[in-house]
């Protein structure tokens, strides 16, 4: 039965027990079962055993001459804390079960037990240990998934980037991370919370954009039961959620000016009020927060408030679009076809990757990533061409060859070609900012710096 759970090895159980007519019996059973089973006829020859052996569980009596099964419960818990241990106690003396269980003892079964009893009990504590495994395992992976080494790239800019948000990992400094969408703002705040001293708490992440704003803040604080319609029981929220470790506050530039002045409030008091709720909640967390808004501009409006970016800005951090750093994009390319190839040699052939280079990506490593997932199926063999590639970089790049084609013989000035560009970009959208700057594969943040920058009106 417990096999199952251990495909590659028998379960490796430790029996120890003075009486020589039961141990044998559970031996065979659990033998028979499919377990690998070493016994010990007293407490100290079964601590010998340990000693030298490796095992997943083990069962002891508790009442033996010369070293009692509380001790030999005290001695392996010494060196293996996690290591589940099940006790074999005489009906009239379930206290003692009772007392090793408050010791660190898995479970107990009382003498006279059958073998299934026994099996059961086994298999519950194997399978515990199993998951305790894995757990360590799985966050093991997690943690080294998301190092700062992760994040792909090679230019100036992500370098900064990165050693500044090494430092900070340490701290319990505030973070605010801006840049557009795609460029990888939560992947960095994984890795400022992965690197840091709260590491083994939860990463609670929340999309300040993505949730109606009518339960956004019973989202992030929680409510009681009856707090509103629907409200049937109590309910944490993402504060209550991270306690221990952080919250990533992502597309914080979304949240409504009321709800700003909530989440300050938290922050400063290290508590929180759920909806419908008496008391305040204590919570302690470290916040991340996100925007790919031009925050400052939002200040200045009105529209966020000026405290709550003070306090969310005390480390502030820019992800840099992909076009800012294009000598990354041949690196990204090959992390994302290892990626999607499961180890398959897959190569790029020159125009490919010419096209990949030329584009814009106003969509950013997201949309450079969701393009090398489609040309990794479509692909006709083990090299992806340009006919794999989605037909929005081919147009682009015929775009661009004709403006250059069509360069004056007499030169031009790059910053007069830019300065005019945006011009026409505002006069074909009827002054629209955010279409113009749509129309120039650009946010409408960079459009307005280099509005003023070339003083466009």
């Amino acid at each position: 039965m417990a096999a199952a759970f251990y495909c590659m090895k028998k379960p490796s159980v430790l029996l120890i027990d003075d009486d020589d007519s039961l141990r044998r019996v559970i031996e065979f059973s659990l033998t028979e079962a499919g377990y690998n089973v070493q016994a010990a006829a007293s407490g100290e020859k079964g601590l010998a055993l340990f000693e030298t052996g490796s095992f997943d569980a083990v069962i002891t009596d508790i009442t033996m001459p010369g070293m009692s099964g509380m001790e030999v419960l005290a001695k392996i818990h010494q060196r293996d804390e996690a290591l589940p241990v099940l006790v074999i106690t005489a009906y009239g003396t379930i206290e003692n079960a009772v007392e090793a269980m408050k010791r660190g003892a898995f479970d107990y079964v009382t003498k006279p037990f059958n073998r299934d009893e026994l099996r059961l009990a086994l298999n519950k504590a194997l399978r515990m240990r199993r998951l305790e495994k894995e757990n360590v395992e799985l966050r093991a992976e997690i943690t080294d998934r998301y190092r700062f080494q992760s994040i792909v790239g090679n230019s100036q800019k992500i370098k900064e980037v990165l050693e500044i948000a090494g430092r900070v990992a340490a701290s319990e400094a505030s973070v605010l991370i801006t840049g557009e969408s795609g460029t990888g703002k939560e992947l960095l705040a994984k890795g400022i919370h992965y690197n840091s001293p709260r590491a083994d708490g939860p990463f609670v992440a929340v999309n300040c954009a993505a949730i109606p704003e009518h339960l956004i803040e019973s989202e992030l604080f929680g409510h009681v039961r009856g707090a509103f319609t629907g409200a049937v029981k109590d309910r944490e929220g993402r504060f209550e959620l991270a306690t221990g470790g952080t919250l990533f506050l992502d597309e914080i530039g979304d949240l409504r000016v009321e709800l700003q002045a909530k989440i300050l409030r938290a922050l400063q008091e290290r508590q929180v009020d759920r909806v419908g709720g008496k008391h305040p909640v204590p919570v302690d967390v470290r916040i991340i927060a996100s925007t790919n808004k031009d925050i400052e501009r939002a200040v200045k409006e009105g529209i966020f408030r000026e405290d709550l970016y003070y306090r969310l800005s005390v480390i502030m951090l820019h992800m840099p679009p992909l076009r800012e750093r294009k000598d990354d994009i041949p690196i990204l390319v090959q992390h994302f076809l290892k990626k999607f190839n499961r180890g398959a040699e897959v190569s790029i052939d020159h125009e490919a990757l010419s096209l990949l280079t030329a584009y814009g990506w106003p969509g950013n490593v997201r949309e450079l990533e969701n393009s090398i997932e489609r040309a990794s199926v479509l692909k006709r063999g083990n090299t992806i061409t340009a006919g794999d590639l989605p037909d929005r970089l081919k147009k682009e790049k015929s775009i661009v060859e004709n403006i250059i084609l069509n360069l004056p013989d007499e030169g031009i000035a790059l910053e007069d070609l830019e300065r005019n560009l945006i011009i026409k970009a505002l006069e074909k959208h009827n002054g629209n900012q955010t279409r113009a700057a749509e129309y120039l594969g650009i946010t409408r943040p960079t459009l307005i710096y280099r509005m003023e920058k070339y003083g466009i009106k």
